[in-house]
């Protein structure tokens, strides 16, 4: 990754191990996982696959902007909690993210109202259902390089927040 890309947005570097069919390194910022398919699908089941990435994206996203708004309101929110389940019955089709979301707090029925709603403007969300361009050129990147990063995420949470 390279150019003007770099330069705008958060950059993720993804890369083939060498190992197994499928098996891909990613290195976010200052960490690094595997991402894979499971053996039944003839990976090694060394990581999460690109679905379970997409479906933890916005399952993170919304625990991590309910949580922020939260904070800054001084809701008595002692834990959120989000599972995400991915389906889609063909790859013509529209794919659907079941997202169910529990809240552990005395929270009154506003207060919930407000959680939900929040919930309903993180950013993965809101990329998600208002859909995204996806531009791609190729380029050659020497083999070592860091992509350049910045946090975009942070600031559409704190977007999201505001009243």
């Amino acid at each position: 990754m390279s150019g003007a890309a770099d330069k705008d947005g958060e950059a993720i570097l993804v890369e083939e191990t060498g190992a197994g069919r499928f098996q891909v390194k990613v290195t976010a910022h200052s960490a690094s996982f595997l991402v894979d398919e499971p053996t039944e699908a003839g990976g090694l089941g060394t990581g999460p696959n690109p679905y379970d990435l997409l479906s933890a994206a916005l399952g993170a996203c919304s625990a991590m902007t309910v949580r922020l708004y939260a904070e800054q309101k001084k809701y008595p929110l002692a834990h959120v909690r989000v599972k995400v389940t991915h389906h889609r019955a063909a790859l013509a089709a529209r794919d659907v993210f079941t997202r169910e979301i529990s809240f552990e707090g005395a929270l009154d029925a506003a207060q919930t109202a407000r959680l939900l709603a929040v919930a309903e403007r993180c950013p993965v969300y809101l990329t998600l259902t208002r859909g995204a361009d996806v531009q791609t050129t190729i380029v050659q990147v020497p083999p070592g390089a860091d992509p350049a990063t910045k946090c975009e995420h942070r600031a559409g949470m704190d977007e999201a927040c505001r009243e």
